[in-house]
């Protein structure tokens, strides 16, 4: 943003001031929607010297012209401030607001009683450019105002947070409603940054959109727009093979849900033809599960596992496939492990990589290279520590690095899945998913998401697109679940009961 919002004033010509009025009208605006009597409320906006605090003297004096007598308390002297700030806190003393200037904790204990007294609070204390912990008289007043009763909205970012990370650095403001500008910021969609945001609003401080689309932005908020035109209505003159055959390759025995819940996903996701390939000992389950599933029983090993000897069988079934998927339920049995990894570079199709198969292949992970068309690897933290030889911890702290560095090092797509699920390109790009709930977090989920992205990617070929859209609407199924049964009894097969509706509501 800072990048940003330096071209909209030296390319575009808007000048800062413009910049600064337009983002306190947006946030005056959200205040007025959940304080529509604003003169009725006890307003105090805790300032600091940079763009933050400008903004907020900007929101004072729009409250001011609304009849509300806010206070401004400024954890500065006016005369440190600078440019659009300075600017913007003279025009509010010249109207008439109240301005406290505090630049010690004396002075601020002679004044903080004032936010004992306050309905609402706004936080314009610091913008989005902090990298370290806010320390001294800023941590005490954080902490003060953390205290107090009234609803806090934050200006841009809750003071104390730094927008680079997703980490908590220091103390912080932990807001009840956030209003950043133009876009959201790492700190705003991860937590553990995230749960101190409050509801998020974004608002348009009319920044060019040109600006924000630039190439060399690698980060990205999976939108309903980006997603949308995948769920077209179909064309007429259109038949089952217009809409892809999916392979799936998973199951063994005590483990045949794991196919059951792919091919379901991915028959209700709108694969014109999916054929499971399972352990022949697995069929009859598999094969009653659903008639619209089509079952190919393979070679298995004494232990009810794919065998190594499937391997020429499932070779002459890749044939006429549009996609495969492998992994759920498969078992790392020493036999199913030869089968998968001799598979691989023997493949000519994109493929959906899952659970067994990437704990499989944690062990030769190189053999990613060798795949001769795009494959999408759908690991959770554990199996991608795996993968990485590192810890989950590790993993969960460093993943907006690891993901498209992965990505990139083998030439694949990448699912992170988990709250926010990340997508990676081979090229480094990565995109956050916002659809999804703690409900969703249960034994199955994974296998869907995989059935859900395997079968889009046979229906739309393009890789990105397929996964994007397959990612979203995985989570906004279990949304619609969560929504009517609850977070805490959703299950894997909610999920997939979701689908169409999922799918309707995007159409």
């Amino acid at each position: 943003m800072q990048g940003v919002d330096k071209e909209a004033i030296e390319q575009v010509g808007i000048i800062g001031p413009i910049l600064m009025e337009n983002a306190g009208i947006q946030i005056m605006n959200e205040v007025l929607k959940k304080f529509p009597k604003i003169e009725d409320e006890r307003v105090v906006i805790v300032a600091g010297k940079g763009n933050n605090g400008g903004d907020g003297f900007v929101v004072a004096r729009h409250l001011f012209n609304r009849r509300c007598r806010p206070v401004v308390l400024l954890l500065a002297s006016r005369k440190d401030l600078k440019g659009d700030a300075a600017l913007n806190a003279g025009i509010a003393g010249k109207v008439g607001i109240v301005i406290k200037e505090i630049m010690s904790a004396r002075q601020w204990g002679a004044n903080k009683k004032i936010l004992s007294k306050a309905t609402l609070l706004v936080d314009a204390i610091f913008g989005t450019g902090l990298t370290s912990p806010a320390r001294g008289l800023y941590a005490k007043v954080i902490q003060d105002i953390n205290e107090c009763g009234a609803f806090k909205v934050a200006v841009d970012i809750p003071s104390g947070l730094s927008a680079d990370t997703f980490e908590i650095i220091g103390p912080c403001v932990k807001a009840d409603l956030t209003v950043t500008l133009a876009a959201a910021k790492i700190a705003h969609v991860l937590p553990p940054a995230e749960d101190y945001i409050g509801v998020l609003k974004i608002g348009d401080i009319s920044a060019p959109p040109f600006l924000l689309e630039d190439q060399k932005f690698k980060l990205e908020m999976v939108e309903k727009d980006r997603i949308r035109p995948y769920f077209k209505r179909r064309k007429k003159a259109t038949h089952k093979g217009t809409y892809g055959h999916l392979l799936i390759l998973a199951g063994s025995i005590g483990k045949t849900g794991a196919a059951v819940m792919a091919g379901r996903a991915a028959l209700k996701m709108g694969a014109g033809l999916v054929t499971a390939g399972v352990p022949q000992t697995c069929l009859p389950m598999v094969a009653r599960s659903m008639m619209e599933l089509m079952t190919e029983p393979l070679p298995e090993t004494d232990e009810g596992t794919l065998s190594e000897d499937a391997l020429p069988e499932v070779l002459g079934l890749l044939k006429g496939k549009d996609a495969l998927m492998l992994g759920p339920g498969i078992s790392m049995h020493e036999s199913t492990n030869k089968f998968v990894l001799s598979l691989l570079p023997k493949m000519r199709i994109p493929a959906v990589l899952d659970a067994d198969a990437l704990n499989i292949l944690a062990a030769k992970p190189d053999i990613l290279k060798s795949l001769s068309k795009p494959a999408v690897v759908t690991p959770h933290p554990g199996e991608f520590a795996r993968l990485l030889g590192l810890s989950t911890k590790k993993v969960l702290d460093k993943r907006l690095e690891l993901v498209p560095r992965f990505a990139r090092k083998f030439g694949i797509f990448v699912v992170l899945k988990g709250y926010r699920t990340l997508i990676s390109t081979p090229s480094g790009e990565v995109y956050i998913n916002p659809t999804g709930n703690p409900g969703m977090a249960t034994a199955g989920s994974g296998d869907v998401l995989s059935g859900v992205i395997a079968s889009m990617i046979v229906q739309e070929k393009n890789i990105l697109d397929a996964v994007l859209a397959a990612v979203y609407l995985h989570g906004l199924s279990g949304d619609m679940a969560a929504s009517r049964i609850g977070e805490k009894s959703l299950t894997a097969r909610n999920i997939i009961t979701y689908l169409p509706s999922a799918i309707k509501s995007l159409s």
